[in-house]
């Protein structure tokens, strides 16, 4: 394996703490019982949708009133975006091995491109990652394989010789669709209705934290056998 591409909330970067801070505002604002933190986290790989639906179930999505708090929600989080999101705990030093042995690593992701450039900026990320693919950049969406065939061909590097790490079934789905090495990070923000039964993702590997997935990646593409 020559690469490592990652999914950008849930496995690379903890946002939730920032998701979850906004949204029991959001709850606090509107006189709404608070929404846990466990239940935000769930939900937080689905999207700002997702999101703003917790808070405001009986409203349907089309609904302009809800595409408002839709677009409240996205103002917020945009204009602090790393109050309290962090790596998570062992990736920095995962990363600096990687580079330190001139591994490219990047990020295939749902999350539209003015918030994930502005998260790798505020991160101190942005030049470190070789490759950011996002929403805007392709016509199909993961669990189609096109978002991890243009990260591959944008690094000069197969597809089949990078690894793809993520915390959704459809992180997994487009790794394999695009015959990377897949990784679940059992770590993330796994959702609800997926979390009880991890090997149906059909992933090649499953770690359980940063440190798991720091070991197997030093055997499969750092010092390989």
């Amino acid at each position: 394996m020559k690469a490592v591409l990652f999914d950008l909330d849930g496995t690379l970067i903890d946002t939730a703490a920032d998701f979850i801070r906004i949204i029991q505002n959001m709850c606090r604002e509107e006189g709404k019982t608070v929404i846990s933190a466990d239940l935000i986290r769930t939900q937080v790989s689905e999207g700002a949708r997702a999101m703003v639906k917790l808070v405001y179930p009986e409203l349907e999505v089309t609904d302009p009133i809800f595409l408002a708090h839709r677009q409240r929600f996205l103002d917020i989080y945009g204009a602090d975006i790393a109050v309290d999101t962090d790596l998570f705990e062992g990736m920095y030093p995962l990363l600096e091995e990687l580079e330190s042995h001139h591994i490219p690593w990047g990020i295939v992701t749902n999350k539209p491109r003015w918030l994930s450039e502005a998260l790798l900026k505020a991160l101190n990320l942005t030049t470190r990652c070789s490759v950011l693919v996002c929403p805007e950049d392709v016509t199909n969406t993961k669990p189609d394989p096109e978002p991890m065939y243009l990260a591959a061909k944008q690094i000069n590097i197969n597809a089949e010789d990078c690894i793809y790490v993520g915390d959704h079934p459809r992180d997994i789905d487009a790794g394999r669709n695009a015959n990377m090495y897949t990784i679940l990070a059992a770590y993330g923000y796994l959702p609800i209705e997926h979390k009880d039964d991890l090997t149906a993702w059909r992933a090649d590997c499953i770690v359980n934290n940063v440190d798991e997935l720091h070991q197997v990646i030093r055997k499969m593409v750092i010092k390989p056998e």
